[in-house]
């Protein structure tokens, strides 16, 4: 089975934000702005790439979506922090329709003569080193869903919501059903869906889905750039970490307090 990760860094898609823009241009300045940049590079180097490489089951891919007007500096940048992450590759795409070029992107990922799992991953998101593990189970767990139907999603809805900066790590439980971290979707041989077909909150109309109760399986970044939070969201009630909980996201998420604070309380 092929697992395959969609990651989209500061791509100017026609549509997939929440906050709305009146050109390409005013997009692309938003999302190439420097300060913004700098954070979303600060998470995707100490929150979202250290879980992948430490996954206990390195056989999958990540496509990073980029778009072909990244400027060449944050292009290298970009090359550099994910060279020892051998699973990844970046795809750079020109503006174009959101949902559809992300579809076109992964049906051209996968190999059509094999199954696939799906994943979506934030650049701001952690997922357990143990959850692509826990995909590749999924599907013979449920055995009987997946020989009956072309496709079935997977939920892991037990995690947390995370910040960052120069103090370090704060946090706070949550219970997210159909959120974009930590669900997989599961899909048949030369069947054409993807996982971008569908709003990851109401993939459930569409096809049986499956929720595992394990605790602890992705951390929701909160930070100035997310685009949920420009619409107005509510920040999270997070407190700072004890150690023992700082010892939890070493272990489970690949995280390490330290490091965020170094890197955010870099000038």
């Amino acid at each position: 089975m092929q697992i395959i990760g969609l990651c989209r860094f500061s791509y100017p898609a026609h549509g997939g934000f929440q906050v709305g823009h009146e050109t390409t241009e005013d997009r692309i300045a938003y999302l190439y702005e420097a300060e913004r940049l700098e954070e979303r590079f600060r998470l995707f180097e100490t929150v979202a790439l250290p879980c992948l490489k430490a996954q206990t089951d390195p056989d999958f891919e990540l496509v990073i979506v980029v778009g072909d007007t990244l400027p060449r500096q944050h292009l290298d940048r970009l090359r550099d922090i994910t060279a020892d992450l051998p699973q990844a590759r970046i795809h750079a795409e020109p503006p174009r329709p959101h949902r559809e070029v992300m579809k076109e992107i992964l049906n051209t990922t996968r190999d059509q003569d094999l199954p696939s799992m799906q994943f979506r991953f934030d650049d701001d998101d952690a997922v357990a080193v143990d959850f692509v593990e826990r995909l590749r189970a999924a599907p013979a767990d449920c055995s009987g869903l997946i020989m009956k139907n072309r496709t079935v999603a997977f939920d892991w809805n037990k995690g947390l919501i995370a910040e960052y900066g120069a103090e370090g790590i704060s946090a706070i439980e949550v219970f997210r059903p159909l959120d974009v971290a930590a669900l997989g979707m599961y899909v048949r041989p030369r069947c054409p869906m993807t996982i971008m077909n569908f709003a990851h909150n109401k993939i459930n109309r569409f096809m049986p889905t499956v929720s595992f109760d394990t605790k602890y399986m992705f951390v929701r970044g909160h930070n100035g750039s997310n685009d949920s939070r420009q619409k107005g969201e509510k920040p999270a009630d997070v407190a700072p970490l004890t150690a023992e909980q700082e010892e939890m996201f070493r272990t489970r998420f690949a995280i390490d307090a330290d490091t965020v604070r170094a890197a955010f309380s870099a000038s």
